[in-house]
């Protein structure tokens, strides 16, 4: 089976500054028994490099290269040291319109430049309350993850969008039944489905870690605002290696 992931998203945060935060990391996680993977802004991914830890981007461009001012590339991101690329999170469907073909679009980019794409889906509120969970990410997992998808250049990450930065927490049941769906559609999908990491995202934290994690077919976390110290992220990763 692949190694669990703890993966910390940065978002737009994080000066040179904030490196030393990873130091502290790696003096405590050397010798890990999960991968930890680290996608902080771009402005940090060639001086993340002399981390220990896997490097990552949080978007890429679905070309790879033309008149896009302001995007960043796979290949570039790539060439600039990272391994993995977060692709359709919750926060660029929102903001910039992102739709299922468009991020298995990047996805598919991101493939064709040895990058592993963490692919995100997830519901909002309004559609938890209308029961519509389940079907909303069948949706998502259909239009946006590419034909080219496996075992070792994707990553599922499952967040529901009401728990992200709001401090709300799926009951363990309900992270049960998602990730045990996702499994399922991913089996019959793909030959090697059984063996994609499926992430768990959404107000991850040390002392709800290990609860989580005891749930059947989460595989690691993507870990948001707590990933920024690692007093805070440091449990988690501890609590990844128990489970």
């Amino acid at each position: 089976m692949p190694r669990k992931l703890a993966a910390g998203n940065w978002k737009m945060n994080g000066l040179r500054a904030s490196l030393s935060e990873l130091e502290t990391l790696a003096a405590r996680h050397s010798d890990a028994s999960v991968d930890i993977l680290i996608c902080p802004p771009a402005t940090l991914i060639g001086a993340c490099q002399n981390t220990l830890f896997d490097v990552g981007g949080q978007d890429c461009h679905t070309a790879e290269s033309g008149a896009h001012t302001g995007d960043i590339s796979a290949q570039m991101l790539a060439d600039a040291g990272a391994t993995y690329v977060i692709t359709g999170h919750s926060e660029r469907r929102a903001d910039h319109g992102e739709t299922d073909e468009i991020v298995a679009a990047k996805s598919d980019a991101a493939y064709k430049a040895g990058l592993i794409a963490v692919i995100c889906v997830g519901e909002t509120l309004d559609e938890r309350e209308a029961g519509t969970t389940l079907d909303i990410i069948d949706g998502q997992l259909a239009g946006s993850i590419p034909e080219g998808a496996t075992a070792d250049n994707t990553v599922i990450a499952y967040e529901p969008v009401w728990a992200i930065g709001t401090g709300k927490v799926p009951t363990l049941e309900q992270i049960a039944e998602v990730h045990a769906h996702i499994r399922a559609k991913l089996q019959a999908r793909f030959s090697d489905g059984a063996d994609m990491r499926i992430l768990y995202g959404g107000s991850v934290k040390g002392s709800n870690a290990a609860d989580i994690f005891g749930v059947p077919h989460v595989d690691g976390a993507l870990v948001g605002g707590a990933s920024l110290k690692a007093d805070d992220f440091s449990p988690i990763i501890s609590a990844l290696e128990a489970s």
